[in-house]
C-alpha cells in the first residue's frame, strides 16, 4: 500500500489479524544468516591477522644422496656381439658377477692365440736384446784391448826414441873425439913431414903419419854416418809414435762406433719388446672386457640391448643396474627469482607422490602425510627447464621417510621461510612480489629485517 491518503488505513485496522498478514508480518527474513554473516566476516578478519608461513613450492622426484647409488647403466669399453646372456630382468647380482658374455666384430683380435703368439714375439725380440748386450760387451772389451795394445805399442816406441836420442848424444861425442883425432893426425903428419924435409924423420915415417890422418879422416866420416843414422833414427821413432797414435785411434774408433750401433740396435730391440708387452697387456685386458660384470651390488632394471647376436659399438649402453644400497634425497627445482631465498640446511616439507596428505602451505605445523627434510646442495647453473635443481636430503629431526619409496616418484617440495600475517600474503600474492629476503643466523632460519 502506498499511504498516499489522508485516511491512513493501516492505522485504523490490523492488519496482522488476517491470515495472509500473520503470514507476512510475523515472519523474519533470514536474520540468523545475517547474524552468521556478520560473525563470520569478523572472523575472517581476526585470521587475517593470523601468522602465515611464507614458502616456496617446487615439483620433483625422489633420487639418491650420493651419485654412486643412483640408477646406471653398463656399457662395453669395447665393440663387441652378444653371444650369451646370464642373469633376467630383475635379478640380484654381486660386485663381480658375470651378466653377459660377448665376442670379438674385429677382424685384428680374431685370432684365438694372439697372446701366444705375441709372446713368442716378445721372448724372440729379448733374445735379440740380450745378442746385442753380448755384442756390446765383446766390443767393449775390443776397445779396451786396443787401448791397451796402443800404450804398450807407444811406450815401446818412445823407448826406442829414447835410445835413439841416446845413441845420437853417444855418436855426437865420437864424433867430436873423431874431429879432435883427425885435427892431432893432421898437425902429427904435418910435423913430420917438416921434419923430414929438414932430414929429422925419414920418408917412412912421413908415409905412415899420411896413413893414420887417412885412417882418421876415414874414421870421421864413419862417425859422421852413425851420427847422422841416429838422428834419422830419432825421426822414425817419432814418425812410428804419429802412425801408432792414428792407427790405433781409427781401430778404437771403429770399435766404438760398432758397438755404439750395437747399443742402438739393443736399444730399439728393447722398445718393440715393450711395445709388444704393451700389446699382450692390452689383448688380455681385451679378453677380459669379453665378459660385461657388475660394477656393484643391485638389481637388473631392464635389459637395454637384448637377444643374441646383436652387435654394438663402445660405450652404448647395454643393462641397466640399480644399486642394493641407497640413501634416498629429493631434487626439486626452484625459479629463479626464488633462488636467493634458500641457504644449505633449510629446513623443506615433502609430499610424495601416492601418499595422501593434507597440505597447508602457510600452516606447516597443521599439515598431515608430509616429511621433513633440508637442503644439501644447490646448483649454481640452470637446468634445461629454466630452474635450478636444489637437493634435498631427510631430517633427521623429522618423521623417517617411508621406506616403500622408489627412486624416480615424484614429490612436491615447500620450503619454509618467514612467518608474515596472512593480510600481508594476500597482498604480496596480489601484487606479485616475491617473499621477503632475508639471512639465516647460525644455520638457523631467523628473521631479518624486511627488504622490500
Amino acid at each position: 500500500m502506498l499511504n498516499i491518503s489522508n485516511n491512513q488505513l493501516n492505522k485504523a485496522v490490523d492488519l496482522k489479524n488476517f491470515k495472509s498478514g500473520k503470514k507476512i508480518f510475523n515472519k523474519k527474513y533470514y536474520k540468523a544468516f545475517n547474524k552468521f554473516l556478520f560473525g563470520f566476516a569478523i572472523l575472517i578478519f581476526i585470521i587475517l591477522f593470523l601468522p602465515w608461513t611464507q614458502n616456496i613450492t617446487g615439483q620433483g622426484q625422489v633420487t639418491t644422496l650420493y651419485p654412486n647409488q643412483r640408477p646406471q647403466t653398463i656399457q662395453s669399453q669395447i665393440p663387441g656381439r652378444i653371444e650369451e646372456w646370464f642373469i633376467q630382468e630383475g635379478d640380484f647380482v654381486k660386485k663381480g658377477d658375470t651378466i653377459l658374455r660377448i665376442s670379438e666384430i674385429k677382424s685384428e683380435y680374431f685370432d684365438s692365440r694372439l697372446i701366444e703368439r705375441t709372446n713368442d714375439q716378445i721372448n724372440a725380440k729379448s733374445s735379440s736384446v740380450n745378442a746385442y748386450k753380448g755384442k756390446v760387451e765383446a766390443l767393449k772389451r775390443q776397445v779396451e784391448a786396443l787401448k791397451q795394445e796402443q800404450k804398450l805399442k807407444t811406450a815401446q816406441t818412445r823407448n826406442k826414441l829414447l835410445q835413439s836420442k841416446l845413441k845420437v848424444k853417444s855418436d855426437s861425442i865420437d864424433f867430436e873425439a873423431a874431429k879432435t883425432n883427425i885435427s892431432i893426425a893432421e898437425r902429427q903428419f904435418n910435423r913430420t913431414k917438416t921434419l923430414q924435409g929438414e932430414g929429422l924423420k925419414a920418408v917412412k915415417d912421413v908415409e905412415e903419419k899420411r896413413l893414420k890422418l887417412q885412417a882418421t879422416q876415414a874414421k870421421l866420416i864413419s862417425q859422421e854416418n852413425k851420427l847422422l843414422a841416429s838422428r834419422n833414427n830419432i825421426l822414425n821413432a817419432k814418425l812410428e809414435l804419429s802412425r801408432i797414435t792414428a792407427t790405433y785411434t781409427d781401430k778404437i774408433s771403429k770399435a766404438q762406433s760398432d758397438m755404439y750401433t750395437a747399443k742402438s740396435s739393443g736399444f730399439d730391440a728393447k722398445a718393440q719388446v715393450s711395445k709388444l708387452e704393451n700389446s699382450k697387456s692390452n689383448y688380455s685386458i681385451r679378453n677380459s672386457l669379453l665378459y660385461i660384470t657388475a660394477p656393484q651390488n643391485g638389481y637388473i632394471n631392464k635389459a637395454i640391448k637384448g637377444g643374441i647376436g646383436g652387435t654394438f659399438k663402445e660405450g652404448e649402453d647395454l643393462v641397466g643396474i640399480m644399486p642394493e644400497k641407497y640413501d634416498l634425497a629429493v631434487e626439486t627445482y626452484v625459479k629463479p627469482i626464488d633462488l636467493p631465498l634458500l641457504h644449505i640446511g633449510e629446513k623443506v616439507r615433502v609430499q610424495f607422490d601416492g601418499w595422501p596428505a593434507i597440505v597447508f602451505s602457510g600452516w606447516p605445523n597443521v599439515s598431515y602425510g608430509t616429511y621433513g627434510g633440508k637442503v644439501v646442495a644447490i646448483e649454481n647453473f640452470i637446468s634445461n627447464n629454466g630452474k635450478y635443481r636444489v637437493l634435498l636430503a631427510p631430517d633427521n629431526t623429522d618423521h623417517t621417510w617411508p621406506k616403500a619409496i622408489r627412486v624416480g616418484s615424484g614429490a612436491k617440495t615447500i620450503a619454509l621461510l618467514e612467518d608474515v600475517p596472512i593480510w600481508f600474503e594476500l597482498w604480496r600474492q596480489l601484487n606479485s612480489f616475491p617473499p621477503n629476503y632475508y639471512q639465516p643466523e647460525n644455520g638457523n632460519k631467523s628473521k631479518t629485517e624486511k627488504k622490500k
